[in-house]
């Protein structure tokens, strides 16, 4: 690549030389985000066929929000007023189950000998996919009308002189039953990447405060949970983007029904099943939507621990 040669004698690149080597990038990010992200939002205000606007499936009497109709009923829906309900319980109890679980797995393995071991049998899950893990406690979950249950937790149930219990198609229970799953598989994350903002804190500081007479307890959380919050918000964000996606184990256990409906399984429905690419890709949009603030806010995160570093 030539140069240009100022009157002092230094070489200077031409100013379109940084956008040739950035060009192959920009190109791969139009056309796998771009183009399907626009593409998205046009289907979006289509109507189930893409043969005209999505305004021309309004029905006379009822409300409609004209070339936005898709949206509407993406957001006042019945079924996907419980898809959010849903979702946000999901990021309630996962989340903080995840997140508080793996912290004090974190903790407590880093004081024992075999710590390897232990944070490798905790983490074993995640190598295991979301569709297998469906499977693996759909026969946990394992529901008979006979006697005999098949299923390891009715056995257990049964045994200890209880009635089965159909865990995923009883409404109050089913979506926790589900969050579970998603709990055993994520805690080996989490504490993984808290592990090692553990590993971090100073030594010195935590023996000064043995010293100067604080308990473990006040220890922990007056030196390092304050230490390691940076690293503690990042992985809520990340788990938050994780869990507003969640499809699989859904998908795999109930299908969305019995009330266990979630954003990402209904947009899947409306495309695959319902043959209606406006809906779909108007839930899309909105999942998008939801998902950008929080990635933006865990970039400002990252952005910020390098500054600190």
């Amino acid at each position: 690549m030539k140069k240009q040669k100022s009157t002092t004698g230094i070489m200077r690149q031409r100013p379109f030389t940084p956008w040739i080597y950035l060009l192959p990038a920009l190109l791969i990010m139009a056309t796998f985000i771009i183009y399907p992200g626009a593409n998205t939002f046009y289907l979006s205000v289509r109507n189930n066929d893409n043969s005209g606007w999505a305004g021309t499936r309004c029905i006379a009497g009822q409300p409609c929000w004209g070339v936005f109709e898709n949206y509407r009923y993406a957001l006042t829906n019945t079924i996907m007023q419980t898809a959010f309900l849903n979702n946000l319980k999901w990021i309630i109890l996962m989340v903080s189950g995840t997140v508080i679980i793996g912290l004090l797995i974190a903790v407590l393995a880093d004081k024992v000998k075999y710590e390897a071991l232990a944070k490798s049998i905790i983490f074993l899950p995640m190598a295991i996919s979301f569709v297998g893990a469906g499977v693996i406690w759909k026969f946990m979950y394992n529901y008979g009308s006979s006697q005999v249950q098949i299923g390891l937790l009715n056995a257990i149930v049964t045994a200890l002189g209880g009635k089965p219990v159909s865990w995923l198609t009883e409404p109050g229970i089913n979506t926790i039953a589900l969050i579970i799953v998603g709990v055993w598989m994520w805690t080996g994350f989490c504490m993984t990447i808290l592990a090692a903002a553990l590993k971090g804190v100073s030594t010195e500081i935590l023996e000064a405060a043995r010293v100067d007479g604080a308990t473990e307890w006040q220890v922990f959380w007056k030196i390092i949970v304050p230490q390691i919050m940076p690293t503690i918000t990042v992985v809520i964000t990340t788990m938050i983007i994780n869990v507003l996606k969640i499809f699989d184990i859904v998908y795999v256990m109930t299908g969305g029904n019995y009330g266990t409906e979630v954003i990402a399984n209904r947009m899947y429905t409306e495309m695959y099943k319902n043959y209606d690419p406006g809906r779909a890709s108007a839930i899309a949009v909105i999942l998008i939507l939801v998902i950008i603030p929080v990635m933006i806010f865990n970039i400002h995160r990252f952005q910020k621990q390098e500054e600190i570093r």
